[in-house]
């Protein structure tokens, strides 16, 4: 286990001073990697700076991203973090779960704009949905500290090596990148064939298609076969049109 395999993901945050903070809070329990997409302030700027004190090399050494859908193509599993549990097809988990996790694997927290969260088309893009318990007549937490909650537990996770979670070294799971990729497969052909219909809703049947595949945590064998069977149903509707033409 590595903590250089955890990453942690502020989704368009409002406020130059949660991000300097949330740097600050990655860097207090040993972690690394920050990743921010589509931040309303200019990024990095000297209130960013200024308010990560110590931590200037994780804000420097950050990635930026306009879209969460890049931001974790290459992520093996993302923990998305909310306040309530609105999407109703991801597998919601609580902190104790986390133990569970192969941190052996490329894991990112994801963590929604301190205005309005994640929205449940974002929180498509997740494994798994993390809440962090609270008083139930007041949910909401400032950014920085729900990072600072998550990155102190699963510090104390990795330090102890106590995760229970294995898998048979004979399965590797497929990444983020080859999910995606399988995906869009789909959705190419599925297009081909007008299913999106009427369009208005194409939106949340693509949420919802994410919802089916990333929750499954398919293995990269199983990722190939399915993509296989994509390409072949594309294929064989070409040649059906081919030859209809002939």
């Amino acid at each position: 286990m590595s903590f250089n395999n955890i990453t942690f993901i502020l989704h368009q945050p409002q406020l130059s001073e949660n991000i300097g903070a949330c740097a600050r809070s990655i860097k207090n329990f040993n972690f690394k990697k920050l990743i921010v997409v589509k931040p309303k302030p200019i990024f990095p700027n000297d209130k960013i700076l200024a308010t990560s004190v110590g931590a200037k090399n994780i804000i420097n050494k950050s990635k930026v991203f306009n879209h969460l859908e890049s931001a974790v193509k290459n992520i093996d599993y993302v923990i998305a973090t909310s306040a309530r549990f609105r999407n109703k097809n991801i597998q919601h988990i609580s902190l104790e779960d986390l133990k569970k996790i192969d941190f052996k694997k490329k894991v990112a927290f994801l963590f929604g704009s301190e205005a309005s969260g994640l929205s449940n088309d974002e929180i498509s893009y997740a494994n798994y949905t993390l809440q962090i318990p609270t008083n139930p007549d007041f949910k909401s937490l400032n950014l920085s500290h729900s990072l600072i909650i998550i990155a102190q537990y699963v510090s104390s996770i990795l330090k102890l090596k106590t995760t229970k979670y294995k898998k048979s070294n004979k399965v590797k799971s497929a990444s983020k990148q080859e999910i995606h990729s399988m995906i869009s497969l789909c959705v190419k052909n599925l297009e081909q064939i007008n299913f999106f219909k009427p369009r208005e809703k194409k939106p949340i049947m693509l949420e919802n298609l994410r919802n089916i595949f990333y929750k499954m945590d398919l293995s990269d064998k199983e990722t190939r076969i399915l993509s296989s069977v994509f390409a072949s149903l594309g294929k064989k509707r070409w040649l059906t049109k081919w030859r209809v033409s002939l």
